[in-house]
């Protein structure tokens, strides 16, 4: 079964991204998910196992950021008795728990530098070492980590270790921003509709056309999450109703909203240098994110891979 069949979108950038984490799935190797806060990261995580040799076997995820620093090494490794306060007795960490399985690592970017160099021996050898012991111990898992940051940002600060970067960045998949594949939007709506009318046993709603005019200009800062929220809240609040415009939230009828649905630039009299306008379109984006790539794509409505390109092109990559 193609578990891929169930994650939608259909827009060319996206499909694009589903045929190699196709591809990737058959396969063993280790895979670096990159994507803003809420495009689903660990949904294409999940699809990748359900398609791999592995699909049977434990399949555990680990948000990184969600634990305290000093715990991360004991959840992954595990610890022994004794190794510190509080250790009262034997602890299986997380490789082992995914031994002959999959170990999805979200927010990759929290791990602290110390568990890095941890997790770089185990891509390395295959061994972990627990808390308080001195003899490592081999499991068979496969990782797969994500992030929401921009790794080479994190590199550049010394916040992340570049080698370890390397053994993760064997087969990138950048899940691209809601904002960038608004084409599916309609199809997201009507999937998450039909999905909340079972749960809460009401009718569906539905979008005016002006309505999803707004949705498809709308910049998605939180991305499919946010869409999400907000087809549960429609639900809910109109269910067997027609949703105006006048019906979203204030965010969806702003100004500036208004002027990206117009999509609409009036070329000069006298003309314009194309190549320069794009050089300081570009540059404000950067400034404006202060060097962050992935949020001034965003703001740019490109892919990151495209922004870097048109980065070297311009000469701006040691501005």
């Amino acid at each position: 079964m193609d578990h891929f069949n169930s994650i939608i979108g259909q827009s060319p950038a996206f499909e694009s991204l589903l045929r190699s984490a196709r591809v990737v799935a058959t396969t063993d190797v280790t895979v670096l998910i990159k994507g803003e806060t809420g495009t689903g990261k660990e949904v294409l995580a999940t699809a990748i196992q359900k398609d791999s040799s592995r699909a049977h076997k434990p399949f555990i995820t680990l948000n990184c950021a969600a634990l305290p620093e000093g715990l991360v090494e004991s959840e992954l490794f595990g610890h022994k008795k004794g190794a510190f306060t509080g250790a009262v007795s034997n602890k299986q960490g997380l490789f082992q728990a995914a031994d002959g399985g999959t170990l999805f690592l979200d927010e990759i970017n929290s791990l602290p530098l110390s568990i890095q160099a941890k997790l770089l021996r185990f891509l390395e050898s295959g061994e972990c070492l627990a808390v308080g012991e001195t003899k490592p111990y081999k499991v068979n898992v496969r990782v797969i980590a994500a992030t929401n940051a921009d790794l080479i940002t994190q590199i550049d600060a010394g916040e992340f270790r570049q080698d370890l970067y390397f053994r993760l960045n064997v087969v990138p998949l950048e899940i691209p921003a809601l904002n960038q594949r608004s084409e599916d939007i309609e199809a997201l709506v009507n999937h998450f509709f039909k999905h909340f009318s079972q749960e809460h046993s009401i009718q569906s709603p539905k979008f005016s056309k002006q309505a999803l005019k707004k949705l498809r200009a709308y910049h998605w800062p939180g991305n499919i999450r946010e869409l999400r929220n907000l087809c549960e809240r429609l639900s809910i609040l109109l269910a067997g109703k027609t949703i105006e415009p006048e019906n979203l939230p204030p965010e969806f009828n702003t100004n500036i909203t208004s002027t990206a649905s117009d999509n609409e630039f009036t070329l000069p009299e006298t003309g314009l240098q194309l190549d320069a306008l794009e050089a300081n379109m570009i540059y404000q984006a950067l400034a404006r994110t202060k060097g962050n790539r992935s949020k001034s794509a965003r703001l740019l409505g490109i892919s990151r891979d495209t922004l870097l390109y048109r980065i070297q092109k311009h000469g701006l990559a040691t501005q």
